[in-house]
């Protein structure tokens, strides 16, 4: 059976609190980022979901751009359009958006409400760990039934 987000965040601990107000300034959500070692954060206004802050905004959108991180406010640079995904969402179908928007990161809204952050990194490595055990038990299969050599 295939992984989704739900597995996958039951084994990451609580990715809801990676968020930033929009009206925070672009220094803040890089000191978050730093802290939880995470690539993005999610922008928020009014408890609802309002866009994306990744290192790519810092990087495209504030760096090349000669803005100081310092003043410039993260709903100015942020990322408005993003894919979401829900719990029940399936490691292939996350790679697959991630792939076709060529995106890194994808917010997991249940029910109108944040509740984490999938990576490239974290869909990955759930799919060459379900690659790995579907080998071992085809493995054990083919060695538990005459063939082995």
């Amino acid at each position: 059976m295939m992984a989704t987000v739900k597995q996958l965040l039951s084994g990451k601990g609580d990715g809801s609190k990676y968020i930033v107000a929009g009206t925070a300034t672009v220094l803040r959500a890089l000191e978050v980022m730093a802290e939880a070692n995470i690539g993005a954060v999610m922008v928020v206004e009014n408890e609802k979901i309002v866009g994306i802050f990744t290192e790519r905004d810092y990087s495209r959108k504030c760096e090349l751009k000669g803005l100081s991180a310092e003043s410039t406010l993260v709903r100015e640079v942020m990322t408005r359009q993003m894919m979401t995904v829900n719990m029940g969402t399936s490691m292939d179908q996350c790679m697959g958006l991630m792939n076709q928007y060529h995106i890194r990161h994808l917010p997991v809204i249940e029910n109108e409400i944040i509740v984490g952050m999938v990576s490239i990194r974290d869909v990955v490595d759930m799919l060459l760990s379900d690659r790995e055990s579907l080998i071992k038990g085809l493995e054990n299969y083919i060695l538990g039934s005459d063939f082995a050599t």
